[in-house]
């Protein structure tokens, strides 16, 4: 075989895995196609105090690569707020391109390769794997890291994403914000139907970010979206007239874990199979947490004593069943003037504190 393990896709899910594979001594390739790590970034970038306590990959991580952020300011249309915190919990806003770049550099180190610049085009199973074609041969494990509207997925005839969150975001240099212990959250129907918008002071850059369901094909674009955000938040934050130096979209998938998400001998992590919240549409940590497991399983299939990767992937991957009900509740019963009116009570605090802290968040 000409590889041990091939990964699609140098993203969080596809990065973790392969450092980890290339630690147990695998012989991984991972094929990418961009050319940079950094390169043509979707995602916000915040990681939650779990990805640090409970990924190892991410031991070492340069500090100025992160800058903490301890409380949430939950803002309802009519731009009131409420303040949550609790003393365990915190956020991590990350300069992003420079993370994914160290993260590479991790998976190198342990021994993975890394071919940039590589699309990967289509495989097809043979008794011990599968092919790649003649440019990358073949591999005993393949496994999709390639995001929401993965090539690997159509090509082994796996599920599908078929739900999404549209997300933009505009960085801004030497804007600073005065509240950059928060982590700003909005809630607007009008804007942001299905889900929030954002302000947070990051590495180096202020962030702001939205993401929406589309309604149907007379929605606004995402970009509309982003000037009506822009307007509203504008007399607390105003960034009116000035041109970001940075823009990043995408496709957040919300529907929860793809199916079939596996076959043998192959599987999808990260956003190709859907690992992502379907209620807080986070992704990063399940990404690097599922993608460094997929690894093991991996080495330990490859060296004679564990399940293949595909049967573990579609027993072991979350089903976010509660999560799936409150999103579709949230996508169907969003209501602007009752989020006004109920804002500052107790049971919408306790469940915005569960929500942004994971289930452990006290307001204050």
């Amino acid at each position: 075989m000409d590889h041990d393990a091939v990964i699609v896709g140098a993203s969080f899910a596809g990065l973790a895995c392969a450092a980890t594979l290339a630690s147990r001594g695998a012989a991984v390739t991972v094929l990418e196609a961009k050319r940079d790590a950094g390169e043509k970034l979707h995602t916000t970038g915040i990681l939650v105090r779990d990805a640090l306590d409970q990924v190892a990959l991410l031991d070492g991580v340069p500090p100025q690569l992160l800058r903490r952020i301890d409380q949430v300011r939950l803002y309802a249309p009519s731009l009131k707020y409420i303040d949550l915190a609790t003393p365990d919990y915190y956020f991590l806003a990350t300069d992003t391109p420079g993370l994914m770049r160290w993260l590479a550099a991790r998976a190198v180190a342990a021994g993975a390769r890394i071919l940039w610049g590589c699309r990967f085009k289509r495989a097809w199973p043979i008794q011990s794997g599968y092919n790649l074609g003649a440019s990358y041969g073949s591999t005993r494990t393949l496994v999709g890291a390639d995001g929401p509207r993965s090539a690997v997925a159509r090509s082994l005839e796996l599920g599908l994403n078929s739900q999404f969150l549209a997300g933009i975001e505009h960085e801004y240099a030497d804007v600073p914000i005065d509240t950059a212990d928060r982590l700003h959250c909005f809630i607007d129907r009008r804007c942001m139907p299905g889900y929030i918008g954002w302000v947070l002071q990051g590495v180096g850059v202020t962030q702001v970010g939205l993401a929406r369901r589309q309604a149907g094909d007379d929605d606004i674009s995402p970009v509309a979206a982003m000037e009506r955000f822009l307007v509203k938040i504008s007399p607390l934050f105003d960034f009116r007239g000035r041109a970001p130096t940075g823009v990043r979209a995408g496709l957040i998938p919300c529907g929860g874990i793809v199916h079939p998400v596996a076959r043998p001998r192959a599987l999808l992590v990260g956003d190709a199979a859907g690992m992502v919240s379907p209620l807080t549409a986070g992704g990063i940590h399940l990404a690097l947490q599922h993608g460094a497991r997929a690894g093991h399983v991996i080495a330990d299939f490859l060296a004679g004593s564990g399940d293949d990767p595909g049967v573990w992937a579609a027993r072991a991957y979350p089903r976010f069943r509660i999560k799936r009900a409150l999103r579709l509740m949230f996508d169907h019963c969003q209501s602007d003037w009752a989020f006004d009116l109920l804002l500052g009570s107790s049971p919408v605090r306790r469940i915005a504190s569960q929500i942004c802290f994971h289930q452990r968040g006290v307001p204050q």
